[in-house]
């Protein structure tokens, strides 16, 4: 292990020490509000498939137009001295795409990180090696969407100044895997990419963090990629 992975793990170990607890278990108010949260021992006892089938099932009551009734204050005073959330969910920047709502998720669930086209990067790897090393994650899902609008601007190599062009050149490698003319006005061309873009997205989180990998390999965590249907709601699960 070189000098940057030990300062790595020491760092993620420290953090760990230092990550208040809370005792709160999963309950509902008088009016049928939800107004537990995830605790220590509740995230403990969760499994990678568990943990994305919770999801996956919440999405289906957001579809269905049936969501939990949250007790949201209870919510907030119960994840005021800690935080235990089940997954990290990596997503783009779309408005469209609420990530908590989509998956009918309460405050202390997930973990969010949006970036437009979701893409990684050393921040993001950071912050999603905190969420699994450090506070106990056990899902990491990717989450493309329809109709992205930075897979999109990265189709049409669009410019618009160097942070702008950093951005999209990490979409390039799933548009040069996608076969067919680069054509943004071609839907179903754009979903493959924007999905290929998720896998990518994926293998680069694998070896990129080696922290997640192996954490991964020891079958404490799973990673997945989705993609969201805008017109439908829906959020299927990628192979």
């Amino acid at each position: 292990m070189n000098t940057k992975s030990i300062f790595a793990a020491a760092t993620l170990a420290i953090a760990f020490l230092l990550t208040p607890s809370i005792t709160q278990a999963h309950n509902h108010g008088p009016d049928g509000e939800k107004s537990g949260v995830m605790t220590k021992d509740s995230q403990d006892k969760l499994t990678s498939d568990a943990a994305l089938n919770d999801l996956m099932e919440g999405n289906k009551r957001f579809v269905a137009n049936r969501p939990d009734k949250l007790d949201l204050p209870a919510q907030v005073k119960a994840t005021a001295t800690g935080q235990y959330p089940k997954a990290v969910i990596l997503s783009c920047i779309d408005s469209r795409v609420p990530v908590e709502m989509v998956f009918d998720q309460g405050i202390g669930d997930v973990f969010v990180a949006r970036v437009a086209g979701n893409t990684e990067d050393e921040s993001v790897l950071g912050s999603m090696e905190y969420a699994t090393a450090v506070a106990g994650s056990k899902l990491v899902m990717v989450l493309g969407h329809e109709a992205c609008g930075a897979v999109k601007a990265g189709i049409d190599k669009f410019e618009a100044g160097e942070n702008v062009a950093h951005l999209l050149g990490a979409i390039e490698p799933a548009i040069e895997k996608v076969k067919g003319d680069r054509n943004s006005s071609d839907k179903k061309y754009v979903e493959e990419v924007i999905k290929v873009n998720v896998q990518e997205t994926i293998d680069d989180i694998r070896e990129r963090s080696p922290i997640m990998a192996g954490l991964e390999k020891e079958g404490k965590i799973k990673i997945v990629g989705a993609y969201y249907n805008l017109h439908t709601g829906e959020v299927s699960l990628l192979d």
